[in-house]
């Protein structure tokens, strides 16, 4: 079967899906072009998420088919998240106004391409993760992201020396600030071509040559997933130089029940077991036209 791009954060608009995957993608794409939005259900039908305790629930933003942080902040508090992941400062006061953190802050100069892997970014990427840390700090948030950037023709162990030398250039103030950096897992086979940071081991590496308990890697599952897989081993064993978890179906990025390849009830069995205590964020894009309820159903899958 011919390879789908599947969504990306550069790519918000869903690619062609089969079935009726397509027609619930164009739909959204033609209420976002007459400016009328996806709707979203009444937050008083939307039934509230019990949850054990043991996993601090999150979501990505920019999945929700460009529905603002005002509108899906009271959906989320509903749904049993304590947090909204990869918003930029300008939101934090809306999301502490339902009671809410940002799990991890976005905003980064040069995005996902252009990162600490080329030493003429380095100015530019520490003006604005400064910046970025001094907002999430005050706020009282815990995390910043950030990324390797495309290897261009460079080679692996050029680009780890040059992100170490980036980030401590910039670590000493993440630490006095009380804020973790994370560099993003990311695959480069379906979604980011070329990206660097692209294997755990690699990731860690770099982990070890910055020093910092203040940086560590943001586990993407979905990621790794079409990259490495042996997600539950990886996970046991490089548990320590993970700051935070993504999830995502494999295939496609979508909703994370029976119709992908991943179990996750065992996936997050493994993340307690480490003794991690921090976010854990759903980063799949809904294949169904109720979003509210496949988030809903993803905390359920995840709340062991």
């Amino acid at each position: 079967m011919a390879n789908v791009n599947d969504p990306t954060r550069r790519d918000l608009l869903t690619r062609s899906l089969a079935g009726g995957a397509a027609a619930i993608a164009l739909s959204a794409g033609l209420a976002r072009a007459q400016n009328t939005g996806p709707k979203l259900p009444k937050l008083e039908d939307v039934q509230p998420v019990a949850r054990r305790g043991r996993i601090n629930h999150s979501a990505c933003l920019w999945c929700y088919h460009g529905i603002k942080a005002d509108e899906f902040a009271p959906y989320a508090k509903r749904v049993g998240l304590s947090a909204i992941d990869l918003l930029t400062p300008k939101d934090f006061k809306v999301v502490k106004e339902h009671g809410l953190i940002c799990s991890m802050t976005s905003g980064v100069w040069g995005g996902i391409t252009r990162g600490f892997n080329r030493t003429e970014h380095h100015e530019n990427i520490v003006k604005s993760l400064i910046e970025l840390a001094d907002a999430t700090a005050e706020a009282g948030f815990p995390n910043v992201i950030c990324f390797s950037g495309n290897r261009d023709g460079q080679s692996d162990e050029d680009g780890l020396k040059i992100c170490a030398e980036g980030i401590k250039k910039v670590i000493g103030h993440f630490e006095k600030k009380k804020v973790t950096l994370c560099m993003e897992l990311l695959n480069s086979k379906v979604n980011h071509p070329d990206y660097q940071c692209d294997r755990t081991e690699w990731g860690v590496e770099l982990c070890k040559a910055v020093g910092s308990e203040r940086f560590r890697l943001l586990y993407d599952i979905y990621h790794m997933q079409i990259m490495e897989g042996d997600i539950i081993a990886t996970i046991r064993k490089y548990h320590e130089y993970f700051g935070h978890y993504h999830t995502g179906g494999v295939p496609g990025r979508h909703e994370i029940d029976e119709t992908q390849e991943l179990y996750y009830p065992a996936i997050m069995k493994a993340i307690v077991e480490t003794g991690f205590k921090g976010y854990v964020a759903q980063e799949f894009v809904p294949a169904r036209p109720d979003m509210i309820a496949s988030l809903a159903q993803a905390v359920q899958i995840c709340d062991v």
